[in-house]
């Protein structure tokens, strides 16, 4: 037979548990639709990447990071090095992060690597070094989702985003900039060659990350 103190005890645990399970998904409801907070104008963003940072197949001062600085009023770094890799980007991040102090850095890597035929576990792992790195300096990351380019691209239709990338900025909690990159180069009128931007591709592709960073509060 239950007590009455028995009673009271058993209703004290199941109000305990509820309020514990209210307030659990309050916290939930709160967080799912949260911002990052905006990076107001003259912030050091660094855009850290390959030939398409760097805005090979366009003219000087037609890359993204210039038309996202002009959009943004953010100071855009633009360390992008034609050919590079993720495996090799590794080695030149903490130089740039030690002298310009990032509140954001943009990524853009993993094309050469593609290219070079590395495996894909491997990308992610080279990207993921690069990620935490970054986040370990204080900085935001945005992740540019890449897809896996082949010269051969015309031959096989539209290209899609590797899926390392949304795995990656899932996993870490970045912000993703996905399908931005894949349709520019799956437009003929937006490439310069097979794998490179023309200049009005590059203004999409910094249209694509600056809409995708005002959804994530970091642009206003």
């Amino acid at each position: 037979m239950t007590t009455r103190s028995g009673v009271v005890s058993i209703n004290a645990l199941f109000l305990r548990c509820c309020l514990l399970l209210f307030f659990c998904m309050t916290l939930l409801a709160c967080s799912d639709g949260s911002k990052l907070p905006s990076l107001p104008p003259g912030t050091v963003v660094l855009a850290f990447g390959d030939s398409i940072t760097a805005g090979v197949g366009a003219a000087r001062g037609q890359d993204y990071p210039t038309a996202l600085a002009e959009a943004s009023g953010w100071q855009v770094i633009n360390a992008g090095v034609s050919g590079d890799t993720a495996r090799e980007a590794r080695k030149r991040l903490a130089p740039l992060l030690a002298a310009h102090q990032p509140a954001l850095v943009i990524i853009e890597l993993g094309g050469n690597d593609f290219l070079r035929q590395t495996p894909a576990p491997k990308v992610r792992l080279y990207l993921q070094e690069i990620v935490r790195e970054v986040l370990a300096s204080g900085a935001q990351v945005a992740l540019v989702a890449v897809p896996r380019l082949s010269l051969l691209r015309a031959s096989i239709g539209a290209l899609s985003d590797s899926p390392i990338y949304a795995e990656l900025a899932e996993r870490e909690g970045v912000v993703l900039i996905p399908e931005v990159l894949s349709n520019i180069l799956s437009e003929d009128a937006l490439r310069a060659d097979e794998i490179h931007p023309n200049a009005r591709g590059y203004k999409q592709l910094a249209q694509g990350i600056e809409n995708a960073l005002r959804s994530s509060g970091l642009s206003r």
